[in-house]
């Protein structure tokens, strides 16, 4: 197995240490230390070491209850310090930007959008209108964002000045417009509001796409899905199933949904062998940028793809809500070889 590179892990731990909020990492303690029965001293010590021997992120010991967890139970752990260091060797820096930049992204996947798209330009004020008109609502999105940031919802019927609407699209850089996603009756029983997302973590090892782990997102009627804006998750098993109550990085666990009160444990994804073979299509377009986390959504008629995410970031199972005490790193490590 290739070990991953020294210099990126000391080179990432290095800038985390420059930007340690001491009041921030304190009251993780605490609250850590309340939830769990642990002292704060202890726990503040054994975060600190976790971070700095184990390659723990301060929020991955709070979200994976770290402080419950043995040894053992936490080496099985996916982090975000670990998954960096994949993103860093794995992703080709001369092909990011295709993920990163969101017209470039559609651009490059346009195959597997599945829906109908637009760029703004200051030319095309009568194409924005034809095109909102014709959809009744869309999505407009800033180029460069994450988390949910820059993206936006509007409605035909709320726009009284189309110069202006336009202008102002311009002038605020939201420059890419998309048809709204008709999701799946199965994620729209839960949230149908907002486009419920299902997370792909994969890796394509120039032959075979792994998928690493799957977690469904549920969203709170916003324009996103996204913790900041309400949204949670649930981690899905190998059949499509929810392991338990969503929850978030906020503290709160929702054994059903806050708005429609379907119970979380009981979702299933549907067309989970069209979602399979649709990731390991997607996965073989960039093939330089081998470790993704895919956004797809299901529809009535299969899955259609909303984002990748060269920097994939980390979903991981629960321990004190799930009762599962372990989580994805053997497959990660059984798939790319660290």
């Amino acid at each position: 197995m290739a070990s991953l590179d020294p210099r990126t892990r000391m080179h990432y731990r290095a800038a985390r240490a420059r930007r340690i909020d001491v009041g921030s990492l304190w009251q993780r303690a605490r609250e850590t230390s309340r939830e769990h029965s642990r002292w704060t001293p202890v726990v503040l010590a054994d975060m600190l070491w976790s971070a700095g021997v184990r390659q723990v992120g301060f929020q991955d010991y709070v979200d994976y209850d770290f402080a419950i967890l043995n040894r053992d139970e936490r080496a099985t752990y996916m982090t975000h310090p670990v998954s960096n260091e994949l993103s860093q060797r794995y992703d080709d820096p001369r092909h990011r930007g295709l993920f990163h930049d969101k017209l470039a992204f559609n651009r490059t996947f346009e195959k597997f959008l599945r829906r109908e798209w637009m760029t703004i330009t200051p030319e095309n004020a009568d194409e924005l209108r034809s095109f909102v008109e014709r959809h009744g609502t869309i999505i407009v999105k800033e180029p460069i964002g994450q988390a949910g940031s820059g993206v936006h919802r509007y409605r035909a019927d709320a726009v009284t000045d189309w110069s202006a609407f336009h202008g102002g699209l311009l002038d605020r850089g939201e420059l890419l417009a998309e048809e709204v996603i008709v999701q799946h009756p199965d994620l729209a029983a839960y949230c149908p509001g907002t486009v419920n997302t299902t997370r792909v973590t994969t890796f394509f090892d120039g032959d075979r796409t792994h998928i690493l782990a799957v977690a469904q997102k549920f969203g709170r009627g916003a324009v996103s899905d996204q913790m900041s804006f309400g949204g949670f998750y649930s981690m899905l098993d190998d059949d499509g199933r929810a392991v338990g109550p969503g929850y978030d990085s906020h503290g709160n666990v929702h054994e059903v949904h806050p708005d429609t009160g379907e119970r979380i444990s009981d979702f299933t994804l549907p067309m989970l062998d069209e979602v399979k073979a649709f990731i390991d299509e997607v996965a073989r377009v960039v093939p330089t940028v081998r470790y993704v986390g895919w956004d797809v959504v299901v529809t009535p008629t299969g899955p259609v793809l909303v984002e990748g995410n060269w920097a994939a970031g980390v979903y991981e199972n629960k321990p004190s809500v799930t009762g599962i005490r372990t989580g994805h790193k053997p497959r990660y490590r059984a798939a790319i070889g660290f």
